[in-house]
Parts: C-alpha cells; sequence; structure tokens
C-alpha cells in the first residue's frame, strides 16, 4: 500500500540530536577526544580574551567547527557557517543545540583569525598528538610537502607598481611574463605563483608540509609556509629539528628526490637524523654519499 506524503508542520521534535547520530559514526570517538583536549586547554582559553566588552564565539566551536571544515572538504567558511545551520551531524559536533542561532559567516572567520594566530591552535595539535604517542613510531619518519591552492584567482595576481598594464579586470595577462617579484595577489597578498614540478601549470598558492611516523601513518608535526623553491627543505629540517629536541637517539627520515641536496642532507645528519632520501640523479649529481647507497634497498630515482 502506498503510503501517505504529510506535511512537514510539526513544531516540536521528541528526538534529541544525541540520539539522532548514529552510535558507531566515527565523529563519536573524534568528539570524545577532542573535547577532553578542549577542557584541558581552558585556562590557556581565558587568557585570550577580556573581562569586558561583548562575548565572542566559544574558542571550543570555533575548533571543532574547523575540524568539521578539513574532515568534509567544506570549500569556504561561508559554506562552513551555512552548513552547521541546516546540518545536524555538525550541529551535533559542534556543540550547537537544535534552536540555537549559528553566527555570521564574518565574525567567525574574525574568531577564527584571532585563535589561529595565537598559540593555541598548536597547543591543540600537541594535545592531540600526545594522546596518540602510544601508537606512533618514535625512530622512523617520512617527511613531505604539498601544494596547497589559495583562494585567490589569476586575475588578483597583478602589477605591485599598480599598473594597468593587463587589462581594467586583471583578466588579460595571457603571453605576459609575470613573477612574485613584481606581481602579488590583490585579495591574498601571501600567496605565491608557483608550481610543484616541471610540466606543471602554476597557481596562486601555498605549501604544506607534514613529518609523518611510520608506523601508523600519524602526523607528527605539520607547517604551512609560502611557497618558496627551498620552503619544504626549510620545513623539513625544522621539525626534525624540533622532533629531535632534548633527544639524543637516531632517527630515521623518508623523503622523496625534491629532498636530495647536498644542504638538506648535511643538516639533517647534524641533528642525528638518517635521511633516505629517492636518489635524484637525472641531469644532474645525486648528493647522497656511500654511507646511504650501500644498503641494497636505498631507492633511485
Amino acid at each position: 500500500m502506498r503510503g501517505d506524503e504529510r506535511v512537514q508542520d510539526g513544531m516540536f521534535s521528541y528526538v534529541t540530536l544525541e540520539e539522532r547520530v548514529p552510535r558507531e559514526h566515527p565523529l563519536r570517538e573524534i568528539r570524545k577526544l577532542t573535547d577532553e583536549v578542549l577542557r584541558s586547554l581552558s585556562a590557556e582559553f581565558d587568557g585570550l580574551y577580556s573581562d569586558l566588552g561583548r562575548r565572542s564565539i566559544a574558542p571550543e566551536y570555533v575548533l571543532r567547527a574547523l575540524l568539521l571544515q578539513v574532515f568534509f572538504s567544506v570549500r569556504s567558511e561561508r559554506q562552513l557557517v551555512e552548513q552547521i545551520d541546516y546540518n545536524l551531524l555538525f550541529r551535533w559536533f559542534v556543540g550547537l543545540g537544535m534552536d540555537d542561532v549559528v553566527w555570521n559567516h564574518a565574525v567567525f572567520s574574525k574568531n577564527r583569525d584571532r585563535l589561529l594566530t595565537s598559540e593555541v591552535a598548536q597547543r591543540f595539535f600537541a594535545e592531540v598528538n600526545e594522546r596518540a604517542k602510544p601508537f606512533m613510531s618514535d625512530d622512523h619518519f617520512t617527511v613531505d610537502g604539498t601544494l596547497i591552492q589559495a583562494w585567490a584567482s589569476h586575475k588578483s595576481f597583478r602589477p605591485k607598481d599598480s599598473s594597468d598594464d593587463e587589462g581594467g579586470d586583471g583578466s588579460n595577462f595571457h603571453g605576459r611574463k609575470r613573477s612574485n617579484d613584481t606581481h602579488e595577489s590583490t585579495t591574498d597578498p601571501d600567496a605565491r605563483l608557483y608550481k610543484k614540478s616541471y610540466g606543471k601549470e602554476s597557481h596562486l598558492a601555498y605549501l604544506g608540509h607534514a613529518l609523518v611516523e611510520n608506523r601508523n601513518g600519524l602526523i607528527a608535526a605539520a607547517m604551512a609556509t609560502q611557497a618558496e623553491g627551498y620552503a619544504e627543505r626549510e620545513a623539513a629540517l625544522l621539525m626534525l629539528k624540533n622532533k629531535q629536541k632534548g633527544c639524543k637517539r637516531r632517527i630515521t627520515a623518508g623523503a622523496d628526490k625534491v629532498f636530495d641536496s647536498r644542504d638538506f642532507v648535511d643538516a639533517a645528519r647534524k641533528l642525528n637524523v638518517t635521511v633516505h632520501v629517492t636518489k635524484n640523479d637525472k641531469k644532474r649529481r645525486s648528493n647522497l654519499d656511500r654511507r646511504t647507497t650501500r644498503h641494497p634497498a636505498m631507492p633511485s630515482a
């Protein structure tokens, strides 16, 4: 028998958000861990805010919302706030009730800036990292970098001297020579025109860097930098240096052929790190010596 379509006119709901989220949903364990970490950071959150003035968005809400943006690849904070408004799973994870008013996206962005420019965001990651220590290797790691496209179009990449030789809206740039020395984005000045490898198109971008332990593939350290030629190696050395701080034990670090450079290999060895780098000997000489290449498992490009 065909069921009848009912008009959605109910004013009250007797099912809580907690009941609507399935017991086996993966966000439940993440929410539990996140709550533990946020409680441990409560005193540090207090130090970020004045006792006077209008109340801000709770930092716990902001950090949980930013986690959702990463997990579900939400393209912008405008869309993130919109989804928190109508997505019951998002409301539950952030900590809002069914009838709580969601914030304006511009207010959310302003609160996010205050939070992420402080040390609290790093402390949040460090606390999560500390709880994952039993599952992480202490000896073997991998370093790598990835391109993060900026939210800025090629049209916004305009001459720094404000000359209007590329058309009124910046769209007439084809066939013109543009570089980071002479141009910058009007919407995201920190973004750089960059391409990850030869033969690929250039994008306005940043670089993301990660130090990953090799037992379970968990991230031991992460950072973002401007997109520059030496940024991957410099960021890797910084993360390895922090990892080795106060530690005398030698560790290993795997990396791709971008890291096959004399300065990186020498600096890593001074940090008591044995590097296993893919040889880059196409049209050049590799910077790896027999201390590394004598092993039969040593990869080659």
